[in-house]
């Protein structure tokens, strides 16, 4: 065989890889992001504020979340001002704080929840190695890949709204992709959003347009790290960022309330957080709101403990991968007298760093369920946010969305 002829046989080999490939895409995929994975813009019009360095008006809007210079010190004021929800006892809802406009963008595509930063700064990349790697498999943005931004600070007893775009996109793209049944790709928080959706969907509608549910660190039934974020505050890592700054924010969010541990995986005797006076286990929720002194948190609590308590099965294929092996906050030990003013020594359980395995593996309980297969995956030593870019997460959403 001459050398063209080698080559040419080549290329047509590849060419027919190449397409064989393509031809193995089956179903399009919707991503359901996590705390925190959503970019948020905003536009002031406030008539109060922290300090005088905080603007009240804004002409247009601005990145709000993720804006690593909106975490500097003295400007991280402003942020958590902005940023933070208001809490109506008597609607049990939220609001934004009065006079910021929060928008939430590109509804249907991917590029605010592909990166956390319009900037994209590495450190704020989110779905884009997931993204880029289905691009390089021939799906599309916008068309065979697309996206659920959403509020992440809240929870889905205030997402009847989203709930009804969810429901409208997974139809519209069923029918752009030839009528091909959609995948649902959630991480963390974006999991038991997904799950309330499932459970108040009919059967028959999910027969019809969904294909299955890939989670990504699913947090199912809680975990103990919400708990810092009320009584403390949480740097989540970002080293400028003193955690007493930004507890007001976090404190704001009913999705802080919502993923406290479970009664149904914690039990009555496992002591979740321990001060020098008392400790406190799942029995003990509004005696710690009392004594943080935050009893919108206890009612933020009773709102949204009942949405997915009993991991009703989701009632559709369903792949739940995540992390081992990973030190994760177990028990919280504060040993100064105003205990909640300070940080804790952690001690740590087995988990993803951030969610407690009992939580990640809460899944298998619907193996026995309902009729559509449960499977598993475990990453050891992967953890909360590295799951999204980690080479063995692409290589299984590679095998079931086209194929080895």
């Amino acid at each position: 065989m001459s050398t063209e002829t080698r080559v040419l046989a080549i290329l047509i080999f590849k060419l027919l890889v190449y397409c064989n490939v393509q031809s193995k895409i089956l179903n399009p995929v919707i991503l359901v992001p996590g705390d925190g994975g959503t970019q948020f813009e905003a536009k002031l019009n406030k008539t109060t504020a922290p300090h005088s360095l905080c603007e009240l008006k804004t002409n247009d809007y601005f990145s709000l979340w993720l804006n690593l210079e909106e975490l500097a010190p003295i400007v991280i004021d402003c942020f958590t001002d902005n940023m933070k929800l208001v809490y109506n006892r008597t609607t049990h809802t939220t609001s934004n704080t009065p006079g910021v406009d929060i928008r939430i963008s590109d509804f249907g595509g991917t590029s605010t929840v592909e990166w956390l930063d319009p900037s994209h700064l590495s450190v704020t990349s989110y779905f884009a190695p997931i993204v880029e790697a289905m691009v390089s498999w021939g799906y599309k943005r916008g068309i065979s890949v697309r996206g659920v931004p959403f509020d992440f600070r809240k929870a889905p007893n205030e997402f009847k709204e989203l709930y009804q775009k969810m429901k409208a996109l997974i139809e519209e793209t069923y029918r752009i992709n030839n009528n091909t049944r959609v995948i649902l790709l959630g991480h963390s928080m974006g999991n038991p959003t997904s799950l309330y959706f499932y459970n108040i969907m009919s059967q028959a509608w999910k027969d019809k347009y969904i294909e299955a549910h890939v989670s990504l660190a699913g947090v199912w039934t809680g975990a103990v790290k919400p708990l810092r974020l009320f009584a403390s505050g949480d740097s989540l890592g970002v080293y400028i960022v003193k955690p007493i700054k930004v507890r007001v924010e976090q404190r704001s969010m009913p999705s802080s309330a919502w993923l406290m541990p479970s009664d149904k995986a914690w039990g009555p005797d496992e002591i979740l957080v321990m001060q020098p006076e008392r400790n406190y286990t799942v029995k003990d929720y509004k005696q710690f709101f009392t004594d943080i002194n935050f009893m919108d948190g206890w009612y933020m609590r009773q709102d949204t403990v009942n949405l997915i308590r009993d991991l009703t099965p989701p009632g559709v294929k369903v792949h739940c991968l995540h992390g081992i092996n990973v030190k994760t906050p177990g028990t919280l030990v504060y040993d100064k007298p105003i205990w909640y003013n300070s940080q804790p020594r952690v001690k740590y359980d087995d988990g993803d760093g951030t969610v407690n395995i009992r939580s990640l593996r809460a899944c298998l309980n619907w193996q026995k369920q309902q009729k559509q297969p449960v499977f598993h995956k475990e990453f050891p030593n992967i953890d909360h946010l590295t799951i999204l870019k980690y080479s063995g997460t692409i290589k299984y959403l590679k095998q079931i969305l086209v194929g080895s």
